[in-house]
C-alpha cells in the first residue's frame, strides 16, 4: 500500500511540483492550500509524512507543526519544512516546534525523494 504524504503550501505551483515528484515515486499525495487546510486534512486522514511551507496565510508552518505535534496521531509523524526560509534561527525554531527536517526551496526533486525515503521508506 502506498504511503500518504500531506503537502501543505499556499503556492499552487510548488504543490504541483511536490505532488508530481512524490506521485512519480509511488506515493499518494494529499494537497492543502494553507496551514489551516493542512491541519484539517491531517485530522481527517492518516498520513505518513507532512511537508509544509513556513510562510502561509491562516496558520504558518511552525504553528502547524506545533498543532500537529499536539495531536496523538501525529506525535511521531515525520514533518519536513519545505520553505525559502534558511536562517539558522528559523531552523532552530522549526526543530523546537517539532519539525523532523528542513529543506530549502527551490528544492531538488532527487534530494526531496532521498529524504522522504529515509523517513518513511
Amino acid at each position: 500500500m502506498a504511503k500518504t504524504i500531506l503537502a501543505v503550501d499556499d503556492s499552487a505551483s510548488i504543490r504541483q511540483m511536490v505532488a508530481f515528484t512524490l506521485k512519480s515515486a509511488g506515493y499518494d499525495v494529499v494537497e492543502a492550500v494553507d496551514g489551516q487546510d493542512g491541519l484539517d486534512k491531517a485530522k481527517a486522514k492518516t498520513v505518513n509524512l507532512v511537508l509544509t511551507d513556513q510562510n502561509m496565510p491562516r496558520i504558518d508552518g511552525l504553528s502547524l507543526v506545533k498543532q500537529l505535534r499536539a495531536l496523538p496521531q501525529h506525535k511521531s509523524t515525520p514533518i519536513l519544512m519545505l520553505t525559502t526560509e534558511s536562517t539558522d534561527q528559523m531552523k532552530a525554531q522549526g526543530k523546537a516546534a517539532g519539525a523532523t527536517g528542513w529543506l530549502v526551496k527551490p528544492f531538488d526533486p532527487a534530494k526531496l525523494l532521498e529524504v522522504v525515503k529515509k523517513l518513511i521508506g
